[in-house]
């Protein structure tokens, strides 16, 4: 199987133009290609996941990745699927976040001896003299067809800035500067992406004649992959120090049914046909299935002995009720009133909740857990006993848990 074919089997591949002349670069190694990554924090998370590994396998098959870190363009706004812009940042946050995604993206490429690039549009974009680059880029983009655009047209009704309405000419420019700087004849993205990216394929082809490579594929990054870096409170970091191991692990090992195998053929390199076998496992099959995602993409990001420490870890969880590495939340004495704490302060100083509202409902869905019992009494209180020593698994529902214990 080439490589084309297996990103296509492995459900990686939405919508591509000149799929021939893609075919033909990247199973024979001839590729360069980009993928953007905003600097927006100082850790990739899950929702890169697709990303990170389609670059790795890439290069596997012989291939050259450029990460282009948005330095220059995290100046603006960027509207793709959202609602309202995103915070400016200084050139000193960015330079950090930008250092921080390379330490992590080196567990997935190699830039070792030119085999990758990590670039920053910010090189070219901040000296750009304005009316020089109206002059040179500007006639090559038609507005009518930028308002057409979907990422447009979401933001059309609540408002769109003149900074953002940039965004597509700025992402465009960025294609033409790698292909210029760089030979990058490929970019990669979300389907969110899809019309930023045509226009940089455009500008390839109106300023360099109809001969020039410039090939566009497009992932399904938006609708499969992006999600999968959330949860109800919030990113599943790739840095140990916001997620850790066993947290990270706990994350795949709770995802849907529905979506575990598809998880394990798009995030995983294990082989097809062992994948394929899984295809028809279902009931508590899915379970030994969701271990194996959670195994194999702990060691892809923390390596193999903190893998193998999440597992046991989830496996002494789920026997005992205690794991060694769980995360731990601490109480100090002054938490304690009259000597005691109730659940919902617990709850709320621990992380479990966001608020006391929050608290109170869960306690009175019957979602909250102490030790073994579970509790329904929203005045339930402990003393600090209960706290000492190794401190009590606290649970709220099936996969949110705290050991607390006072410090």
């Amino acid at each position: 199987m080439t490589i084309f074919d297996e990103l296509k089997a492995r459900g990686l591949l939405a919508q591509l133009t000149d799929e021939e002349e893609i075919k033909e670069l990247i199973n024979n190694g001839k590729a360069t290609f980009y993928i953007g990554f905003d600097p927006t924090a100082d850790s990739l998370h899950v929702g890169h996941f697709m990303a990170l590994c389609l670059m790795k396998r890439l290069q596997m098959a012989g291939n050259k990745p450029i990460a282009l870190i948005g330095g220059g363009t995290a100046m603006i706004g960027d509207p793709s699927g959202r609602t309202d812009m995103r915070s400016m940042m200084t050139t000193e946050t960015i330079q950090h976040n930008c250092d921080c995604f390379k330490e992590q993206m080196s567990k997935f490429i190699d830039f070792s001896d030119g085999k990758a690039l990590m670039v920053n549009n910010a090189d070219w974009l901040l000296g750009k003299n304005y009316i020089e680059f109206l002059r040179e880029v500007g006639p090559h983009f038609s507005v009518n067809n930028m308002l057409r655009a979907e990422c447009y047209k979401q933001r059309m009704e609540k408002g769109l800035s003149f900074l953002e309405f940039n965004y597509m000419i700025m992402q465009s420019y960025d294609f033409y500067e790698l292909f210029q700087k760089y030979g990058c004849n490929m970019q990669f993205g979300g389907d969110d992406q899809w019309s930023n990216m045509l226009g940089g394929t455009e500008l390839i082809r109106r300023k360099l004649g109809k001969d020039a490579y410039a090939m566009t594929i497009t992932l399904l990054l938006n609708s499969e992959g992006k999600k999968m870096g959330k949860t109800q409170k919030g990113a599943v970091w790739l840095d140990p120090n916001k997620t850790s191991p066993f947290e990270f692990y706990q994350y795949w090992r709770n995802v849907a049914d529905a979506d575990v195998l598809k998880c394990i053929r798009m995030l995983t390199f294990l082989p097809l046909e062992e994948i394929e076998k899984m295809d028809a496992w279902e009931g508590s099959q899915l379970n030994q299935a969701k271990e194996i995602l959670a195994y194999e993409l702990t060691k892809l990001v923390h390596g193999e002995e903190e893998a193998v420490r999440a597992q046991e870890s989830a496996k002494a969880l789920f026997s005992a009720g205690v794991a060694a590495d769980m995360p731990t939340a601490e109480l100090t004495d002054e938490d304690f009133a009259d000597g005691s704490i109730d659940l919902i302060s617990v709850l709320c100083k621990s992380g479990l909740v966001a608020s006391r509202s929050e608290g109170r409902r869960a306690i009175e869905q019957g979602g909250v857990t102490v030790g073994n019992d579970k509790v329904n009494d929203i005045k339930a209180a402990y003393d600090k006993d209960t706290f000492m020593g190794d401190g009590v698994v606290i649970k709220r529902g099936k996969k949110n848990f705290r050991k607390v214990v006072l410090k």
